[in-house]
């Protein structure tokens, strides 16, 4: 591999760290956002946080949230375009945290980046290239040194890191100085730890703390939704927002464990707007679509009603409130930005004119979410499903509902600095 890389001054060294076991966090109280959250000073060690180990076990499904990998027609790769537009609008936040974090640190030595949740393809070098270039100029501006840059790329085990590796170049052509990057990969669950104490300073995730680290306790499983919807009854929403909040909280402190004093946090997950049912969610929703889809291929008798009944997706949208209301009870980061943007499906304003340009939006869509949903549809319906037909179905829903005006989804873009 070293012998296809350019001749560069840039001394990027590859190490690929493949663990063992995926540690996962340990179970800790089921309640809701404050009794939860308030265990943050009951004393825990961190093994006793992680005795949770044999859960990971019966949640299978954390093993499998990895994206289609490959650069493929369905890959990844190949379908991020909506996470590369999101990557594109939270930039300003990202250089000024950035920026801040340098000065504050009084330009060390020694920087190590994390992005969490890096999936397969170029989308995590973007970042890395925008935070190297930053301090970059930066230095260049306060006449200093420039320093020697680790870029740790983070996500579950069974993630395409091969392809990841492929675009070394693509991040070497970014970069904008001869600043020394050392790139590695680190395969794990960001919901355990991951890093030696006091080790990160900047720690950038997108679009992956939506997903948790099981599917919920206690669902019911008789009716055909794999996600919260507006009939469904108050222990189903209480289950999400539980575990959401226990991941969360497991997230912060394992962070909390790894990163310098004054490291900062750039965090986008898929959110939700504040409104008075929290359990409502449009018909844009891209859960919703799905769950359409599906029930589509039941009526046509192509699957099991039984088999769609026993699906649920680990995923949870938060609103802001939910959000700050952990961070603040867990006590060990600082909101220092908290912004919610529009979440438009990826798709641009143009693609919705004529019915035939929503066929075509509604098939870049279906593409895009089969990438991240589908070893978890296979994982679950194995051959009791076709994707292709699938996606078909979805992408025909999206076509119908591009005009959607009151969508109830948001991208929330936080950025923290550890106390």
């Amino acid at each position: 591999m070293r012998g296809s890389l350019p001749q560069k001054t840039y001394h990027i060294v590859i190490v690929l760290i493949f663990n063992c076991f995926l540690e996962t966090v340990g179970e800790m109280n089921s309640r809701f956002i404050r009794s939860i959250s308030s265990s943050r000073c009951d004393g825990k060690s961190e093994n006793e946080m992680n005795n949770g180990d044999e859960e990971s076990s019966k949640h299978p499904l954390v093993s499998i949230l990895s994206t289609r990998g490959g650069d493929g027609h369905n890959s990844y790769s190949t379908n991020s375009l909506l996470q590369r537009r999101v990557l594109s609008m939270t930039k300003p936040i990202l250089v000024k945290n950035t920026i801040e974090m340098m000065t504050n640190l009084e330009f060390p030595e020694c920087i190590k980046l994390a992005d969490l949740g890096c999936s397969s393809g170029q989308n995590t070098f973007l970042v890395m290239s925008e935070i190297v270039n930053t301090i970059n100029v930066l230095c260049q501006e306060w006449n200093q040194n420039p320093p020697e840059i680790d870029c740790c790329l983070n996500d579950l085990p069974n993630n395409d890191f091969n392809t990841t590796f492929k675009f070394l170049t693509f991040f070497n052509d970014k970069l904008t100085s001869k600043i020394p990057c050392f790139v590695s990969g680190v395969p794990g669950s960001f919901y355990s730890r991951l890093f030696p104490r006091k080790s990160l300073h900047f720690v950038h995730s997108s679009y992956s703390l939506h997903y948790l680290s099981k599917v919920p306790d206690g669902l019911e499983k008789n009716k055909m939704s794999l996600y919260i919807t507006s009939s469904s009854p108050p222990s189903e929403y209480n289950a999400y927002i539980n575990q959401f909040v226990r991941d969360f909280t497991a997230f912060l402190r394992m962070r909390s464990e790894e990163m310098v004093s004054n490291g900062r946090m750039v965090l986008t997950l898929i959110g939700r707007k504040t409104l008075d049912d929290p359990r409502y969610r449009d018909c844009c929703h891209w859960l919703t679509l799905l769950s359409d889809s599906l029930c589509d291929l039941v009526y046509e008798g192509l699957v099991s009603a039984s088999k769609v009944n026993s699906f649920k997706v680990p995923f949870y949208d938060p609103n802001e409130e939910e959000v700050k209301e952990i961070i603040r009870n867990e006590g060990s980061f600082m909101v220092n930005d908290l912004e919610p943007h529009v979440f438009d499906l990826g798709l641009s304003k143009e693609e919705y004119g004529l019915q035939s340009d929503r066929g075509k939006a509604g098939e870049k869509e279906a593409n895009c979410i089969r990438a991240v949903t589908e070893m978890m549809l296979v994982s679950h319906f194995g051959d009791a499903i076709n994707i292709d037909t699938l996606f078909e179905k979805y992408a025909h829903h999206v076509s119908q509902h591009a005009s959607c005006k009151n969508k109830t989804s948001v991208s929330l873009v936080v950025s923290l600095i550890r106390k």
